[in-house]
């Protein structure tokens, strides 16, 4: 009896420790782990609810039909794609995108080739009007960061002043996300709610270069890691920084003035081919309908179409110099 008495206490005694065992285990779980950290981002979305664009939860789906992500995932050039959206400051999909240019593209081609005949002049007017869509998001982008970019010495006092006062980096990015205007204020909350919610500030710093890809934050970020690796005065690194970032907008101001002309002189160049053709086709049609007419007439339009486009590459490229 004693012996059977001893082998329940030594069993009851072993349940309750390992059920005490597995209650402190299971609340510690990688899935639990990960609940708390969503919950916590979550919460924080939720403090910058004044800030709408603040998204810290990546969403990766590059479309909403399983079938069609599955397939673009195989594509490693539409997660470029998909950041180049995200730097225009748009939330769509790629998908979305790639489908618009698509239908565009095969009305296009219908529309063209059905005018002209040539089925060549629709494939061409096609690649041309599919990259529309791409070329509005990239206009966007540029004003974007353009914002971003003339903003970003303002922040940076905003910074240093706070750096003085006796604040953190840390404060002084809250800073910056509560007292600037977007897009600036959008990325400067993400940085600092990231590094809030335990990302390494050098991690989160290195996202910001990812997100907004500058010149100026990247020697933001640079002079930053180097401050905390080596130590130094931080609000006069910070105020040196804004002094070459607005000394470097004074000289791209003149560069501006000076290139005025050439980009007056490259806008009449690449107009006129065009302008003379409609003023040709006014004042003398029979002299323009036999381009559109005869076959060798078609095969000179897409000929002079393709050398006006590269032409007006190269004048765009020569005018706008990078500062």
């Amino acid at each position: 009896m004693a012996l059977f008495v001893s082998i329940v206490a030594f069993l009851t005694t072993m349940c309750l420790v390992f059920g005490v065992w597995f209650m402190a285990a299971g609340a510690g779980t990688k899935g639990d782990v990960i609940r708390q950290r969503l919950d916590a981002v979550r919460m924080a979305e939720r403090r910058g609810s004044d800030s709408p664009d603040l998204k810290l939860v990546r969403d990766e789906m590059l479309s909403t039909v399983p079938l069609l992500n599955r397939i673009l995932l195989q594509w490693s050039w539409v997660g470029g794609l998909q950041k180049f959206i995200y730097q225009a400051g748009l939330t769509v999909r790629p998908a979305k995108i790639l489908l618009l240019s698509a239908v565009l593209a095969v009305a296009t081609y219908i529309v063209a080739a059905y005018l002209t005949g040539l089925a060549i002049l629709g494939l061409f007017a096609a690649v041309v009007v599919a990259g529309v869509p791409l070329g509005i998001i990239a206009l966007m982008r540029r004003s974007r960061l353009r914002r971003f970019e003339e903003s970003f010495p303002e922040a940076l006092d905003l910074l240093s002043r706070a750096v003085r006062a006796g604040h953190a980096f840390t404060t002084g990015l809250e800073l910056i996300a509560s007292e600037c205007g977007p897009p600036l204020s959008t990325e400067f909350r993400t940085t600092f709610e990231e590094q809030n919610l335990g990302l390494p500030l050098r991690d989160s710093l290195l996202n910001l270069t990812e997100r907004v890809p500058l010149v100026d934050v990247r020697l933001f970020v640079t002079a930053l890691l180097i401050q905390k690796e080596t130590g130094g005065n931080l609000a006069e690194i910070v105020d040196e920084l804004a002094r070459v970032i607005r000394e470097r907008f004074r000289i791209y101001r003149d560069v501006n003035v000076k290139t005025a002309q050439g980009k007056l002189t490259a806008g009449i160049l690449i107009a006129m081919p065009v302008i003379m053709m409609f003023v040709l086709g006014a004042v003398n049609p029979s002299y323009i309908k036999i381009l559109f007419d005869d076959a060798a007439g078609r095969t000179m339009l897409v000929s002079a179409a393709g050398l006006q486009i590269l032409g007006s590459l190269l004048l765009w490229r020569i005018v706008h110099i990078e500062v």
